[in-house]
């Protein structure tokens, strides 16, 4: 499934003192529908940063980022969604985990099983163990890659970085020359050439003796 992850994607891994650098990848507009029965779109967060988190139940290690995670979703720039999978067919079974665990996250999805053909994950990028997590950036685009516990300093600081890159980009940018108006221009059927003038032989004698002018022939 690795071979799932598009190159253009950051990899944000475990252990990493910052995130490589990389273009965006285009993302899908995702839909899910919350444990609360209310849809939650990509689209609905635009100009915001958004990260989806993929964890399970059973997941010792999904817990230990939820400090991180609520701490993010508190921002008035960030929204965390939360999707729990592989909890098997009782889908309380995410609602109870979550309210045990205290997830305070934007919104929390029930997306059964990885093996589903509909599960969640399938509209936003792999997830081979847990937690893993995407982040998209206020475009709506795919700039994070975690597999593994999400860190906030790690998280922030490619924020920061992320804004500066494009800020500098927008700065240098030309600025677009002012259009100036649009004159109307007549033109005009130019003149006829005038005829030649047939010199005379004493004319051209005196030319040729004072050297100075040319015949020219039409």
């Amino acid at each position: 499934m690795l071979k799932w992850i598009r190159p253009l994607v950051v990899g944000l891994v475990l252990g990493m003192t910052g995130p490589a650098t990389a273009h965006a990848a285009k993302a899908i507009n995702f839909q899910f529908t919350d444990i609360h029965g209310k849809t939650v779109r990509l689209s609905d967060f635009k100009g915001k940063w958004v990260l989806v988190n993929f964890w399970a139940p059973w997941c010792p290690l999904c817990w230990v980022e939820v400090p991180a995670l609520n701490d993010l979703n508190k921002r008035k720039d960030f929204v965390v969604i939360g999707v729990g999978l592989d909890y098997g067919p009782d889908e309380g079974v995410v609602k109870e985990s979550a309210s045990s665990h205290s997830l305070e996250f934007h919104a929390i999805v029930a997306g059964g099983a990885r093996r589903n053909p509909d599960s969640p994950f399938r509209q936003v990028g792999p997830v081979d163990f847990y937690p893993t997590s995407y982040v998209y950036d206020p475009n709506g685009e795919i700039v994070m890659f975690i597999p593994g516990q999400v860190k906030m300093n790690k998280v922030l600081a490619f924020m920061e970085e992320y804004k500066a890159k494009n800020t500098q980009m927008a700065e240098s940018k030309p600025a677009e020359p002012a259009h100036s108006p649009i004159n109307e221009v007549t033109y005009a059927k130019p003149a006829p050439a005038p005829a030649p003038v047939e010199q005379t032989s004493t004319d051209a004698r005196a030319r040729g003796k004072s050297g100075k002018g040319k015949t020219v022939t039409y």
